[in-house]
């Protein structure tokens, strides 16, 4: 079971990360994008997580959903959008929630990645934050129907997001800024996909600290 506290270390743990890569994730945007999706993510998401006592004591939904719209409001480039929407969509699949069972967990990715696919329109292969998030989600839903609790199903989610995140170096990119160097995009791990799998790869240290 996924505590609200697991939720909200969660989103302290991944605001951490970013602020550790933030200059790597600048450097991949550099290359292929517009050098700022580490700048725009650490000062997006240090905003969200400032409104987080405001909604601490409220259920799971409220505080997905307060990060996404502070999101939307404040991420520059196509990340707020993408970001904001994810973290909506999840809010919407755990409403009402205190904790989360494997089934609320899955209902939640499934969410966040259905918004993303819904808002940026981008598939598996154009080499985007979705070639982590798809096969993050997938590999999920198979641990959790082969009987795998969260924290193992989570170990598995984060091995294949990583995969996702690494298949990414040899794409051509055909979705936003990216795409418009075509086959120059290739040998250059995509940005998004990056920080998706620091986003995961947070969650499951917080899963593993606490079990």
């Amino acid at each position: 079971m996924v505590t609200k506290q697991q939720i909200l270390q969660w989103l302290q743990t991944f605001v951490a990360e970013i602020e550790q890569n933030k200059d790597y994730l600048t450097e991949l945007d550099a290359a292929i994008g517009d050098a700022d999706h580490g700048i725009n993510m650490d000062r997006g998401f240090k905003k969200a997580i400032a409104q987080l006592p405001t909604v601490a004591d409220k259920d799971i939904s409220s505080i997905l959903k307060a990060v996404s719209m502070t999101l939307i409001s404040s991420i520059g480039g196509a990340s707020g959008p993408l970001y904001g929407t994810l973290f909506l969509q999840a809010s919407t699949a755990v409403a009402g929630k205190q904790d989360l069972n494997e089934q609320d967990m899955l209902g939640l990715l499934q969410a966040g990645l259905d918004g993303v696919l819904g808002r940026g329109k981008a598939q598996l292969g154009d080499k985007t934050m979705v070639d982590v998030l798809s096969p993050a989600v997938t590999t999920f839903q198979q641990a959790v129907a082969e009987g795998n609790n969260t924290l193992q199903a989570m170990q598995r989610t984060v091995a294949a997001a990583e995969q996702g995140m690494k298949d990414t170096t040899p794409m051509v990119a055909k979705k936003g800024r990216a795409s418009y160097l075509g086959e120059r995009s290739v040998g250059h791990q995509d940005p998004g996909a990056t920080s998706s799998y620091l986003m995961l790869k947070s969650l499951l240290t917080v899963l593993e600290s606490f079990s």
